[in-house]
């Protein structure tokens, strides 16, 4: 039972001491980043290995920054993305995760015109600099 009430109390304590280093990030509106480039390496974001990094657990907002995200990104040619959560996959290393590990969230990407879905990897744990994926473009 001691055993219990600890790890309850150090999920609960890590959870809440997240670190602070984060990346400064404009909001367009409550619902979208500003996005300013667009990468140049084709793994960012579409392998569980490069997650895009838009952290905001340590402020109770890792879902919300993770749709804030994707509203600002676009289709190849500036088309309206639409999105869904596949689900929680890919276990990585993370100082604010979890006795040092956290869960990727997977979206399925999509927009008119495309033959396919497009998996993008999302780490809400983590802050890094925001740049929309290869073959993406940035919400006007």
């Amino acid at each position: 039972m001691k055993r219990l009430i600890y790890m309850s109390l150090t999920f609960m304590l890590l959870s809440c001491t997240a670190t602070k280093n984060s990346v400064k990030t404009q909001l367009a509106d409550n619902h979208t980043f500003i996005l300013t480039e667009i990468s140049t390496d084709p793994t960012y974001g579409l392998s569980e290995k490069n997650p895009i990094e838009v952290g905001g657990v340590d402020k109770s907002e890792g879902p919300l920054n993770e749709r804030r995200y994707l509203n600002a990104i676009a289709g190849p040619k500036g088309e309206k993305v639409s999105y869904y959560r596949a689900g929680s996959c890919c276990p990585v290393k993370s100082k604010n995760g979890f006795m040092g590990m956290a869960m990727l969230d997977n979206y399925r990407v999509t927009w008119e015109g495309s033959k396919d879905t497009v998996s993008i990897y999302i780490n809400m744990y983590d802050y890094g600099v925001l740049k929309a994926p290869v073959g993406f473009t940035i919400k006007k």
